[in-house]
C-alpha cells in the first residue's frame, strides 16, 4: 500500500490548526458558560466523601483493632483531665467516699491556689533546680547515645557489636532502687572508691551526700541506665543508610569523619529532631522516683524538682488543691514547650511530631 501523494490545496495548506481547548473548558461547546465555583467545590466535596467511605471500608479491620488501645487512652489519658478543677477548688477527699462527689462539693476558690505558688519561693526553687537538670541532661546525656552508636556501628565483626550493645542496654532494665545502690556501694562514703582512697592516705568521697554535686551525679545515674535505649534506636536509623552512599563518599577521597559528617549524621538527623523534640517535651519530668529515692541524702534545697513539690504538697501536706494547681502548670508549660520545640524541627526541614 502507498500513501497518497495529492498536493493539499492552497487554501488548505494555510489554514491555521486550531488549536485544543483547554481541559476545563474541553466537555463544553465554545459559547457554553464557565462552571461556577460553586458547582466544582461540590463535585470535589463528593470525591472527598466517597475516598473517605472508601478508605473506611478498606481500613475497617484495622480500626477495629485500634478500638481497644483508643479506649484505655480515652479512660486513662484523657478522662482524668477533667479532675484538673481541684486546681480551682479547696479540694476535701474526705467528704465522701466517691471521688466525683468529693469534686462536686468541694467550695471553688478560683485563681488563689496559682496566686499562692507565684508567691512560693519553693516553687520558684524546685522550678530553678528542674531546669538546670533538664539543661544538664540534654547537654551530657543526649548526646552520649549518639556517640556511642557510631562507635559500636563502627565495629566491623557482628558478634562484638552484639555484645558491646547488649551489655550497654542491660541497666535499663534495672530499677531506680537498684541503680542507686550500685552509686552507693561504688561512690557512696563507705563505697571501693572512698575505701581505697583512705588505704592510701587520701579523704573519702562525698559525691551522693554533696549538695553541689547532685545534679552531676542525677545525669551520670540517667546516663548509665538510659544511654542505651537510645542507642537502639540510633542503630536502627543507621541500619537503613545504603552503603552505597559510604562507597561513594570514600571515592570522592572523603575520611572517616568526612563521612560521618556528609552521610552518618545526615541520616540521623530526623531522629535526633523527633528524640530533642521529645526530650524538650519531657523537661519539666526529669525522674521523680530517682530524685525521691535521694532527696533525703542532699536535702530539698538541692534535690527539689517539680514532681517532688507537687507529690510533697499533694501526698504529703494534703493539699490537694495546690499541688494540682501547681501540676497544670507544669503541663500547660511542657505543652508549649513541645509545640515550640516542633516549631524548630519545622524550620530545620524535618517533620517532628507532626506534620505541617
Amino acid at each position: 500500500m502507498s500513501h497518497s501523494t495529492v498536493p493539499r490545496s492552497k487554501a488548505e495548506a494555510t489554514k491555521p490548526v486550531e488549536e485544543p481547548a483547554a481541559s476545563g473548558d474541553a466537555a463544553g461547546p465554545p459559547d457554553a458558560p464557565p462552571r461556577s465555583k460553586q458547582g466544582k467545590r461540590s463535585k470535589q466535596g463528593k470525591r472527598s466523601k466517597l475516598s473517605l467511605r472508601l478508605r473506611y471500608r478498606r481500613d475497617r479491620v484495622l480500626l477495629l483493632m485500634t478500638l481497644p488501645a483508643v479506649a484505655l487512652v480515652l479512660v486513662f489519658n484523657y478522662l482524668p483531665i477533667l479532675g484538673n478543677v481541684v486546681a480551682f477548688q479547696d479540694y476535701d477527699p474526705y467528704i465522701s467516699d466517691n471521688g466525683v462527689v468529693s469534686i462536686l462539693n468541694s467550695p471553688m476558690v478560683g485563681l488563689e491556689n496559682f496566686q499562692r505558688i507565684m508567691e512560693d519561693s519553693a516553687f520558684w526553687n524546685a522550678l530553678k533546680n528542674t531546669l538546670v537538670l533538664f539543661f544538664l541532661q540534654l547537654v551530657l546525656f543526649f548526646p552520649i547515645p549518639i556517640l556511642l552508636a557510631l562507635l559500636i556501628n563502627s565495629v566491623i565483626r557482628p558478634r562484638v557489636r552484639a555484645v558491646a550493645q547488649a551489655i550497654l542496654y542491660l541497666p535499663h532494665f534495672f530499677s531506680w532502687v537498684l541503680v542507686i545502690a550500685v552509686f552507693q556501694q561504688l561512690f557512696g562514703g563507705a563505697g571501693i572508691f572512698s575505701q581505697l582512697l583512705r588505704q592510701n592516705g587520701h579523704d573519702g568521697l562525698e559525691v551522693m551526700t554533696n549538695p553541689d554535686t547532685f545534679m552531676f551525679l542525677l545525669t551520670a545515674q540517667s546516663v548509665w541506665k538510659d544511654a542505651g535505649w537510645g542507642i537502639i534506636v540510633f542503630l536502627a536509623a543507621l541500619a537503613s543508610v545504603s552503603p552505597d552512599l559510604y562507597e561513594a563518599a570514600a571515592m570522592d577521597g572523603a575520611g572517616r569523619w568526612r563521612r560521618i559528617w556528609h552521610v552518618t549524621l545526615p541520616a540521623l538527623r530526623p531522629v535526633i529532631a523527633l528524640l530533642l523534640v521529645l526530650r524538650v517535651g519531657d523537661a519539666l519530668t526529669v525522674g521523680f522516683e530517682q530524685i525521691l529515692l535521694q532527696r533525703d541524702a542532699v536535702g530539698p534545697g538541692a534535690s527539689e524538682v517539680l514532681d517532688t513539690f507537687v507529690w510533697w504538697n499533694g501526698v504529703r501536706n494534703q493539699d490537694f488543691g495546690y499541688a494540682a494547681a501547681a501540676g497544670l502548670i507544669k503541663g500547660v508549660v511542657s505543652l508549649g514547650l513541645v509545640l515550640a520545640a516542633n516549631k524548630v524541627a519545622h524550620l530545620m526541614g524535618e517533620q517532628g511530631v507532626y506534620k505541617k
